[in-house]
């Protein structure tokens, strides 16, 4: 699959309930088409995570990848998401990137650990629907 080079790709715990209704969410906030989607279990998603030496191990709820320029991991990659929406959200993605990112992440980090026990897991990926398949790289 070619990876497109306009886009920023997301990568996301594809068995992750709450990782699954973010990604919807984000889908429907996404009026500019700003982003493509890949689960950290698939072929592409192991490829770019390999690509750019990120340990899956310790990184595996979400991951934001602006191709040709940088990534973004856990509460960082969510603000940066945030900000492409423009608006109030857009806005509280600028300003909560100003708290340090170890502090952002301690919060981050304690979802991420108890985000199946919070939300559930799936015991499969999910499969996009024909309407969605687009977005999706894999």
């Amino acid at each position: 699959m070619k990876i497109p080079d306009n886009k920023k790709i997301i990568l996301f715990d594809g068995v992750c309930n709450l990782c699954n209704s973010t990604v919807l969410s984000v889908i429907k906030r996404d009026k500019k088409d700003s982003f493509r989607f890949a689960s950290l279990q698939s072929d592409i998603g192991m490829q770019l995570t390999k690509e750019r030496g990120i340990d899956t191990q310790k990184i595996d709820s979400i991951i934001l990848i602006d191709p040709g320029s940088a990534y973004f991991v856990k509460s960082t990659a969510a603000l940066e998401i945030a900000k492409e929406f423009g608006g109030f959200m857009g806005f509280m993605g600028s300003v909560l990137l100003f708290i340090p990112g170890s502090v952002r992440d301690m919060v981050y980090n304690f979802i991420a650990k108890n985000r199946y026990k919070w939300y559930g897991k799936k015991e499969q990926c999910m499969v996009p629907t024909p309407e969605l398949r687009d977005k999706f790289l894999d």
